[in-house]
Parts: structure tokens; C-alpha cells; sequence
């Protein structure tokens, strides 16, 4: 098992940063590989729409975004978190997955995602459903725990005294785990979903 992480916030010992090793501890306890990438600091540019990925496979922008759509199609789940600017997730981040999604073309299906929230007080559940859209558009199953998948905190640091924050970064990784092993057991026993109708698009004005 594999799971890639990708931290959205500039700040290497953040309180992002915080909540993923809460996760990373249990994801190594239990066995799975993990690789854990800092993208806050990183030029990353959005998305322009121009197509050159579907002629030539990848990005047309050759920087980590393209690096990261070789280690997303290995892995078997990707978490993806976020500090709140603005009741919405980091920019750079966004645009990393906005990219990441749009010029990969592997199969994503059944792949385990899941996102992680960091605040000083609001927004949270704003940006926690603007990461998941990534996923449930892509057919991934998206990894839930005791409550949503939040860590609160301001100044770096902060975030080591929200109990309740951390307890679910460990619930969360656990079922992240069961998620991903079943899913392993279930390609095994019975295969994996087969398409059996042709894809549908349809445009509003037509």
C-alpha cells in the first residue's frame, strides 16, 4: 500500500503539516508506504486550458505537477490538505490539483482520497468540500472520520493542542487504511466495477 501527501500550506512545521503526521504515524504502524511533499512554496502556475495533455500525455507546464501524476498513479490513496485563506483552500495547491486532474489520464477509480482542513477558526467546511469535488469527480471513494476532517490552530504549533483535531487525523488514516486494504481484497475476489454504458456528456446549452 501506498498513499501520497500533499501539503497545499508554505510552511514546512505548520499546523497542515501537524495533522499529517498524526496521520503518518498510523499509516507506518499499519505498513503503508508514505511520501509526504510540501507544494506551499512551490511556483506552480494554474491550469490555461490550452490541451496540449491530451495530445502529448502530460502537462504542457514540465515542473512537479508533472512529477507528482507519476506518483499519483502508483499510489493507493492520496490526502491532500490545506491551511484556509480566505474560506477557501491555498492557491498553489489548487492549482496543482487542478492541473494534476485534468492532464493525467490513468485510471483513477477506487483509488482512496482524502482532504484536510486547517483554520484559525472558520472555513473549514468550505474548503473540506472544495478539496473532495477533486476526488468524487474522479470516482475515488473519499475517506471519512468521527467528524470532518478539521484541525484547528493559527500560529504554527497551535494546532498540538486541538486533541479532538488530531484524534480524528488518526481516525481518519485508520479508515483510510481499512478503506484501501478492503479495496486490495475486493479487486482480488471479484474485480473492479466494469463500465457497461458508454460515457455521457451533456452541455447546458445543448
Amino acid at each position: 500500500m501506498k498513499v501520497l501527501m500533499l501539503n497545499g500550506s508554505p510552511h514546512e512545521n505548520g499546523n497542515t503539516a501537524l495533522a499529517f503526521r498524526e496521520m503518518e504515524q498510523v499509516f507506518r504502524e499499519n505498513g503503508v508506504e508514505v511520501e509526504n511533499i510540501l507544494l506551499g512554496k512551490k511556483a506552480i502556475r494554474g491550469c490555461i486550458a490550452c490541451g496540449t495533455c491530451r495530445k502529448n500525455g502530460k502537462c504542457v507546464f514540465d515542473d512537479v505537477v508533472n512529477e507528482l501524476a507519476e506518483k499519483f498513479s502508483d499510489a493507493d490513496g492520496l490526502v491532500v490538505g490545506s491551511p484556509v485563506y480566505f474560506g477557501s483552500a491555498n492557491g498553489t495547491l489548487v492549482s496543482a490539483l487542478q492541473r494534476l486532474f485534468y492532464s493525467t489520464s490513468f485510471d483513477k477509480s477506487l483509488k482512496v482520497g482524502a482532504s484536510v482542513v486547517c483554520a484559525r477558526r472558520s472555513g473549514c467546511t468550505a474548503t473540506f468540500d472544495e478539496l473532495n469535488k477533486f476526488f468524487t469527480l474522479a470516482n475515488m471513494p473519499v475517506a471519512s472520520s468521527q467528524y470532518w476532517n478539521n484541525i484547528y490552530g493559527g500560529i504554527p504549533g497551535e494546532a498540538e493542542t486541538d486533541m479532538e483535531g488530531r484524534q480524528v487525523m488518526r481516525v481518519l488514516a485508520r479508515n483510510m487504511v481499512f478503506l484501501m486494504k478492503s479495496i486490495a481484497l475486493g479487486k482480488a475476489e471479484i474485480g473492479i466495477p466494469q463500465a457497461e454504458e458508454p460515457r455521457v456528456w451533456t452541455n447546458f446549452i445543448r
